[in-house]
């Protein structure tokens, strides 16, 4: 018995047959919800409770009798989990965690989050609690003071910095009080007590370490410094360059956590609480105990916590957080509203169309939370430098000791000089600040709307010299409007007979030309739909046989097409193998389009394209009043996925921006796929790269500029970070820099990096 069967769903080759199947499984009875990955050729069904066998298989049959040709394999599944943890005070620490988890036995990811504190790792399968405890194991060999602790699915919990409860803050307080009074004494016995209150958990992780023969961390190296200035009597250096270590820690770890609980904070989209209406009134519960299709009330001043649709009352809802958008709008009866919007005036009974999990704000969370996990090639060059980056500078510092004392025989002057090395041997400040800046990067495009799902395609975006977009509800509004109606003079059929057929055949399409016939009303009902992708439907009404299309459907029937508009957008209506009526259908581009095309010329895109399924008249007429470089008309879905790669191959820093709704598999085929627009499909969402979830098209100006903000400050702190340490080389190996100014050349420039890194929270769009 189980409620959740996940399919691999193969010879599925129709994105239109793959949304009909995905409603035709929603509506048998038992499921609770359903999500066929197309792209990725997976159907997830769930049942509401558990489901015997017979289910299941009377399901499967339902699937192939709709679609005969399908092949459906049952997946086993995978699990992910994720953990809080803390212990580990050291970016480079992390990432030998990360490397032991990710190799270990049957782990497909793991991915350490030193910012977010978080470890999650995704497992081949159902793993039980012991397998889980032997990662846990194996990890704490890498790092024994790691500590981890699972977490729970809820709103992540901003981590207040008081200053006063940080052991941290008084070991400074009290080491500098006993260095100052040995500086000013000079009495060595006091700086020996500064020195171990500053770095007595430094000492005891190194003592730890060696035991495991880790050579080349951070703790190692600042003990055999230290340990060594105290060896050639330098107590008062020791003393201090613990002191400063110290205090380098204790300001890294403020601002990475500030950093956090900014973004979490912009993102509180969650609600703890949903109220659930009952027949003897209402009930407080958890909203991951509200079922899709309960009705729920939220009060003025509460966050929705759930999608749904509005069925009663009217309000102005707050969506900032959502989309960034300041200004509330307007919502009644019938209006779907979002998870995570505030209901600023009067209180709403809302019928929920999605569960906890698959609503609008956790998957925003999730999202963010995950991006993380997808590096930037910069970030994983870092990581490599990094790897091999210590060792080598150990070995030079050990040359520095060795070879020039041999021909002078001064042994303490060279042996400072090395100790010197040693300190600025750790780039903490290149393993931390790098992630941290995309991290920044993608928690400030969420708080405007713009979910980023890695830090790789944050990277991309940035050096993005061409965008493609799709034109129908891009960069027009896509909401088409009937404007006229053409017929042969000797038809017999009345223009509201015409308009009642091809109304009733419509209904069945998703696509957006379809929805021009929504408000015309009529009395039939469509039978023997067949859907051609991108072409139009086929159908039996009213005892004739209807076809509704453009010319490519026309043509692949073998039905002439007689008049037809070449200007206009238009429908054609074929009754028994002849076209009775071609439907005249209206467009309007977006108010925001002409802004958004000077922002991206002045943000320097060389070249624009648009592709369109629209006539050629209509796809010039946008071009030209847009200033486009380029444009490709008639194009059916699949054609367009195609066209986009022969542009990809002339154009490598593509972006593809589309409205979601026909647009998953160009999306998913392009370098950096953009989904636009709140009214995205879950498909696309799962395909796409970036979703934007306003409609406004300035967004994507902005999008681009947080890009570039971002991987200039990433420039900025690589070279900082790779100057400093080089200057401080030099002058450490020349004589000109003592322990003091190595140390601050590594916790300073570390936390200087890390400051550089949070900048992105605070900038200004571009003007």
């Amino acid at each position: 018995m189980d409620t959740t069967r996940t399919y691999r769903i193969e010879n599925l080759d129709c994105a239109a047959c793959a949304a009909k199947l995905e409603t035709t499984i929603s509506k048998q009875p038992g499921v609770d919800q359903v999500a066929l990955n197309y792209l990725g050729k997976q159907l997830t069904i769930e049942a509401n409770q558990s489901m015997g066998p017979s289910f299941w298989k009377k399901l499967e049959e339902t699937i192939l009798q709709e679609e005969q040709d399908v092949r459906l394999t049952e997946l086993q599944g995978q699990q992910m989990r994720t953990y809080t943890f803390s212990g580990i005070d050291c970016p480079v620490c992390a990432q030998k965690v990360e490397e032991a988890l990710r190799t270990s036995d049957g782990v497909l990811e793991a991915h350490v989050d030193f910012a977010a504190k978080q470890v999650r790792i995704k497992t081949e399968g159902q793993k039980d609690q012991a397998f889980h405890d032997q990662l846990i194991a194996k990890a704490k060999k890498v790092e024994p003071s790691l500590v981890l602790k699972a977490d729970q699915p809820m709103q992540p919990k901003v981590m207040k910095f008081k200053i006063h409860r940080q052991v941290r803050f008084w070991r400074i307080v009290f080491g500098l009080l006993f260095f100052a009074v040995g500086l000013a004494t000079q009495y060595a016995p006091l700086y020996l007590v500064s020195y171990l209150i500053a770095g007595y958990d430094v000492l005891a992780k190194a003592g730890r370490n060696l035991l495991h023969l880790r050579l080349f961390d951070e703790y190692f190296l600042m003990s055999i410094a230290t340990l060594g200035a105290v060896a050639i009597t330098e107590y008062g250096e020791a003393a201090a360059v613990m002191l400063f270590y110290l205090v380098g820690e204790f300001f890294q770890e403020t601002a990475v956590t500030k950093s956090r609980d900014s973004i979490v904070e912009a993102l509180h989209l969650k609600s703890e609480e949903a109220r659930v209406v009952t027949a003897e009134g209402t009930a407080v519960v958890h909203p991951t105990q509200v079922a899709p299709g309960t009705t729920i009330r939220v009060l003025a001043g509460e966050k929705i916590p759930l999608d749904g649709t509005v069925v009663q009352g009217s309000s102005t809802l707050d969506t900032q957080s959502l989309t960034g958008e300041s200004l509330p709008f307007s919502c009644e009866r019938g209006d779907e509203v979002l998870s995570g919007s505030v209901n600023l005036s009067a209180s709403l009974d809302i019928l929920t169309t999605k569960a906890y999990e698959e609503s609008t704000a956790t998957k925003i969370l999730h999202l963010v939370e995950e991006s993380s996990a997808r590096k930037a090639p910069t970030e994983r060059f870092i990581t490599t430098f990094a790897r091999y980056y210590t060792p080598v500078v150990v070995v030079l510092a050990l040359a520095l000791a060795l070879v020039p004392s041999l021909f002078t025989g001064d042994w303490g002057t060279w042996t400072y000089r090395a100790l010197v090395f040693l300190v600025v041997s750790c780039p903490c400040a290149l393993v931390i600040s790098v992630p941290l800046t995309f991290f920044s990067g993608i928690g400030r495009a969420a708080r405007e709307g713009m979910l980023v799902k890695g830090g790789n395609y944050l990277e991309a975006l940035a050096k993005a010299d061409t965008l493609v977009f799709d034109k129908t509800g891009t960069l027009t509004r896509g909401v088409f409007s009937l404007t006229g109606i053409q017929k042969p003079d000797d038809s017999p059929f009345e223009d509201s007979y015409l308009l009642a057929l091809a109304a009733s055949v419509e209904r069945q399409s998703t696509h957006p030309l379809a929805r021009a016939f929504d408000a015309v009303s009529t009395q039939f009902e469509a039978t023997e739909v067949k859907e051609f992708a991108g072409k139009g439907l086929t159908a039996t009404v009213d005892g004739l046989g209807i076809a509704a299309g453009n010319a490519a459907l026309m043509h692949d029937l073998k039905i002439p097409l007689g008049s037809q508009s070449n200007v206009q957008t238009s429908i054609h209506l074929a009754i028994e193998g002849k076209v009775e009526a071609v439907f005249l259908l209206e467009d309007t581009q977006k108010s925001s389009a002409p802004s958004m095309m000077q922002g991206l010329r002045g943000l320097g895109i060389r070249t624009i394209i648009m592709l369109s399924g629209d006539t050629e008249a209509q796809a010039r007429k946008v071009s030209d009043s847009l200033g486009l470089d380029g444009w490709y008309a008639g194009l059916l879905p699949h054609q367009k996925q195609q066209q986009l790669e022969i542009l990809a191959q002339e154009h490598p820093n593509l972006v593809f921006i589309g409205d979601g709704i026909n647009d998953a598999p160009s999306l998913a085929s392009s370098k950096v796929g953009v989904a636009f627009g709140a009214k995205a499909s879950d498909a696309a969402i799962e395909s796409a790269d970036v979703v934007i979830l306003r409609d406004d098209l300035s967004v994507v100006t902005r999008l681009l500029d947080i890009s570039r903000k971002s991987a200039s400050i990433v420039r900025q702190n690589i070279v900082l970070a790779l100057s400093v340490k080089a200057l401080a080389l030099v002058l450490g190996a020349l004589g000109f820099a003592s322990m003091w100014m190595a140390v601050i050349a590594d916790t300073g420039l570390t936390i200087v990096a890390v400051l550089n890194s949070l900048r992105i929270l605070l900038s200004r769009p571009s003007r």
